[in-house]
């Protein structure tokens, strides 16, 4: 997909990997929705990315991704700014283990709402306006690998894949001409993490934590933003990428028994 003047809605966009995905779509020309809980920073985010690209290109919504008609109102506003839509980014996700229904509502029911919307939308079958597009869902290298001391959070993600293969299937893009493709980040600095101990299910695990992230070497957020533009244009439908170590994204497989 070239990207020049195309439309996206980013959830998460005002803060870590989020943000950086909407600078990095800005500079390669397309028009951005920042979506976010966080009203004062996505504010802020826009003031500052409308100053470097055009008040005209990028605008902010409102959303909390676990209330559905709020979630839907950002899609609705996006297009009635924009005038279509072209790319989702189900971006927005926690990490706390300990409140684990909120996380799956979040990280996992977030993105279903978030592909279903999209499918709405940008769905040629759905919608008389509809010219498919492009979902991309946030995942983790957990998705690809599990961590033994965050498990709920660990399930989410690779629910999350589940999602995206199945989705992402020819079968569904014939229909709606909606690709949907996952990006897999692994360690990045942003606030995700911000006191493990209390983010943990139980202190017993945080032994388990050093062990599952003593290998991980952080990267920066606009290193995974670039990997986003990769794949928007080069990666097929169902597909599942990793990011991490800094390094160039790579196709993940899977092996079918």
């Amino acid at each position: 997909m070239d990207l020049k003047s195309k439309v996206a809605l980013v959830t998460g966009g005002a803060a870590g990997i989020g943000r950086a995905y909407c600078e990095e779509l800005l500079k390669n020309g397309a028009k951005v929705s920042v979506c976010d809980i966080n009203a004062d920073a996505g504010e802020e985010v826009v003031h500052q990315l409308s100053g470097k690209y055009g008040k005209e290109n990028v605008i902010f919504c409102l959303c909390d991704v676990t209330d559905y008609p709020q979630y839907e109102e950002s899609f609705q506003t996006t297009v009635n700014v924009f005038g279509g839509l072209d790319i989702v980014i189900n971006n927005a996700g926690i990490m706390n283990d300990r409140f684990w229904e909120l996380e799956v509502d979040v990280n996992l029911n977030g993105a279903i709402r978030g592909t279903l919307l999209a499918l709405k939308f940008m769905g040629k079958d759905r919608n008389a306006s509809g010219r498919g597009g492009i979902v991309v869902n946030t995942g983790s290298n957990v998705g690809i690998r599990p961590y033994v001391s965050i498990p709920i959070y660990t399930a989410t993600k690779h629910a999350l894949i589940g999602l995206t293969r199945s989705f992402g299937d020819a079968y569904h893009v014939n229909l709606t001409g909606v690709k949907v493709i996952a990006l897999c980040p692994g360690a990045t600095d942003t606030a995700l993490v911000t006191d493990v101990k209390k983010q943990l299910l139980s202190s017993e695990y945080e032994k388990a934590w050093q062990r599952d992230t003593a290998s991980s070497i952080v990267q920066k957020p606009e290193h995974v933003a670039k990997a986003l533009v990769h794949v928007l244009q080069k990666a097929a439908s169902g597909s599942v990428w990793a990011v991490d170590n800094g390094q160039p994204a790579r196709e993940v497989t899977f092996h079918s028994s």
